[in-house]
């Protein structure tokens, strides 16, 4: 059984719900530990009282250390501050021989399996964000899907993730860091048997969706080669809920019809799923929305600003729900 963890809050909770619905439509053999990071959240994961999940509350979870730093962090900060001491708590309360930490907002396409088997014995994995360059300054690596075996290699490297994050971690750029994710560039260098996956279905993502064809559903092309998504990772996007109605607005990447009809109209159809059985909302009609003029403009000079402190905190503050 593969063990996985998150965090999320009620603002997310139609995600963390697709995410966890989306491993059940795989059949993918897993629990989910879920820090919930509001009251609203934990009573309603808790009154769903679902079989593969178990519901972790703020007062458990928090520590006097992250306590003594949370109110120095903006929200996404301190979300991005605790992503490897959620990690740790969930080793550490329940026992487990290994548990991988995975953003609440992806969807599974196809079973991580083939991943895990990538894995083998290392003690940690990380994932690239896939491409690399100049605009990456959030890392080499991408802090949505993180493996972690609970042996003398993987508790080091989390501990050292954990101890610096609450050391520091902040939107911006400064001294080769950026929020929790730059220092998975020095696990590589600082650890050993340290795993980085291979496999391009891992981490599809709004960031590299240029690089690939998409074809059918859960699958792109690839340098000719046809391979499963195994996640994506709607990073930049928000769900809006009117009436009857659901909507799904992609703020930070622009999408073809191709991957509008086979990667977020599936995502949306699964919310759709999500707000009907899980939160007892009915939901008629389902749409996506590009981005807008505005934002693509935004972005343009985003990318021209990228280490500029005020244009990150503008994003994280208002574009990535």
């Amino acid at each position: 059984m593969y063990n996985f963890c998150t965090l999320f809050d009620s603002n997310y909770l139609q995600k963390g719900l697709s995410l966890y619905q989306s491993l059940l439509d795989i059949n993918c053999p897993f629990h989910l530990y879920v820090v919930a990071f509001d009251d609203i959240c934990f009573v309603t994961l808790k009154n769903l009282n679902l079989d593969k999940l178990t519901v972790v509350s703020l007062s458990e979870f928090e520590t006097k250390e992250l306590l003594a730093i949370k109110p120095t962090r903006s929200r996404a900060e301190y979300c991005w501050t605790c992503s490897p001491s959620v990690i740790f708590h969930c080793i550490q309360s329940f026992n487990l021989d290994h548990c991988t930490y995975v953003d609440a907002d992806l969807m599974f396409f196809s079973s991580p399996s083939i991943v895990f088997q990538e894995i083998g014995n290392s003690s940690v994995a990380i994932t690239e964000h896939i491409p690399n360059g100049p605009d990456m300054i959030a890392g080499k690596y991408c802090v949505q899907f993180v493996y972690f075996k609970n042996d003398l290699d993987g508790i080091n490297t989390l501990k050292w993730w954990k101890d610096s994050c609450i050391d520091w971690c902040y939107a911006r750029y400064e001294d080769g860091k950026f929020g929790d994710q730059k220092y998975l560039d020095y696990f590589p260098v600082k650890f050993s048997n340290i795993h980085v996956v291979r496999n391009v279905g891992v981490g599809v993502a709004p960031w590299n969706t240029y690089l690939y064809d998409f074809a059918d559903f859960g699958k792109i092309k690839y340098k000719s080669e046809e391979i499963d998504i195994v996640f994506f990772h709607f990073h930049g996007t928000r769900i809006d809920f009117k009436k009857d109605s659901l909507s799904i607005k992609v703020l930070t990447s622009d999408i073809n019809i191709d991957i509008e009809n086979f990667i977020y109209l599936p995502y949306l159809f699964l919310i759709k799923e999500v707000y009907n059985n899980y939160l007892d909302i009915n939901v008629n009609h389902v749409k996506v929305i590009g981005r807008s003029k505005f934002m693509s403009f935004y972005f343009k000079i985003k990318k021209i600003f990228r280490h500029n402190s005020i244009f990150q905190y503008l994003y994280y503050k208002f574009f990535n729900a």
